[in-house]
């Protein structure tokens, strides 16, 4: 610390040696000095104004230096406030009781100006470094609130947003993906086949253990492949790819997901089978322009598909029989270099005008 911006404290009865002191203390560049003639005065000084150092005498009447110190430890601004003791040649004894009081140094009297530089400013020195790092301490201290914050915020996200935009509202800059954008998106919509006729002979309790199982396998590719989760209704699951996160190969991504699904699915059929539960999985697969954004109200937002292409996967979906896989001709035509697939024909679906040309994926090309 630099002698001219450090404020200085001199304690000590005699007024020969607040003089003697003050005036040493001016040559070694020390102008910023405040004396006290008394224990109570300093302390009073103290509580009002910033000091960086304190000499204090050890004997003086009313209250002695070892009060002043018992004070000075006992109230938290000031217990980090650095002491040097004043003290005659023969008050060895009472130094070291100052020091394990708390006190810092001590300077003997008379004042040697060579001891004199050396010790007020190795504790200023001192004092300089433990306000730095309690400084740093303060802000770790708050970083590490916000992150428990921003963690906590993530979970809630989390409860209905997938991973991807969750973190990316947390991190700043999520805000505008929830706003209404259109983008071409790969959609994929999965369902049971033999759910209703399950959920109308099944307990209640039943139901809810088949589609945990199921909404536990599913929720799980979901997420390793880089989708986004729109909604699921009771056995209908909604996915689609390349948003709010844009995918290098979306419809990679998609019908990978989709045969894996398809394979995990199959012990959990047999499973299902031996507990008189006959339910199979179709899946449906389109790509095109939809409006995404977020739609709900405070506390309770989703984040939505909205297009002809997520009807369209619906459709494909709901004309699959269990294990397979639909696709148009126009999405397959981006990616039919990488997948098998069994041409099935135009196939009239339900709510769109046309038939719509259609083909079960298989398998990926090696």
């Amino acid at each position: 610390m630099i002698p001219s911006e450090a404020v200085l404290l001199v304690v000590d009865d005699n007024e020969d040696n607040r003089y003697t002191l003050t005036r040493r203390l001016k040559r070694e560049g020390y102008t910023n000095l405040t004396t006290a003639n008394d224990g109570r005065e300093a302390l009073e000084l103290l509580r009002s104004k910033k000091f960086d150092l304190l000499l204090l005498d050890i004997m003086m009447p009313e209250m002695n230096g070892y009060e002043v110190l018992e004070h000075l430890k006992a109230d938290a601004e000031l217990r980090h406030l650095p002491v040097i003791m004043i003290s005659a040649v023969g008050e060895v004894d009472s130094v070291v009781r100052c020091i394990e009081l708390g006190a810092e140094d001590y300077l003997p009297k008379p004042f040697d100006a060579t001891l004199l530089r050396a010790r007020v400013g190795a504790s200023l020195e001192k004092k300089a470094l433990r306000d730095e790092v309690r400084d740093w301490n303060k802000k770790l201290e708050a970083r590490v609130q916000d992150q428990v914050a921003q963690l906590g915020r993530l979970g809630r996200l989390k409860t209905f947003f997938s991973p991807q935009l969750a973190e990316s509202i947390v991190n700043g800059g999520g805000e505008d993906l929830l706003k209404t954008h259109r983008r071409e998106v790969v959609v994929v919509f999965l369902d049971l086949r033999g759910f209703t006729a399950f959920t109308d002979s099944a307990e209640p309790e039943e139901v809810m253990a088949v589609l945990g199982e199921y909404h536990r396998v599913m929720g799980q590719l979901i997420l390793s492949h880089e989708g986004t989760l729109e909604h699921f209704a009771g056995d209908g699951i909604l996915i689609f790819f390349n948003d709010p996160i844009q995918l290098e190969k979306p419809i990679e991504n998609a019908i990978t997901m989709a045969l894996e699904m398809q394979q995990h699915f199959a012990p959990l059929r047999a499973a299902w089978k031996k507990r008189g539960f006959d339910l199979d999985l179709g899946i449906g697969i389109a790509q095109g322009y939809a409006t995404l954004g977020a739609v709900g109200f405070e506390g309770r937002w989703e984040y939505a598909c909205i297009g002809s292409v997520a009807n369209l996967a619906s459709r494909l979906c709901s004309e699959a029989k269990g294990g397979e896989i639909l696709i148009n001709q126009k999405t397959l035509s981006r990616i039919e270099d990488a997948v098998e697939a069994e041409p099935l024909g135009k196939v009239a679906l339900k709510g769109i005008a046309q038939p719509v040309e259609t083909f079960k994926i298989t398998a990926l090309k090696s």
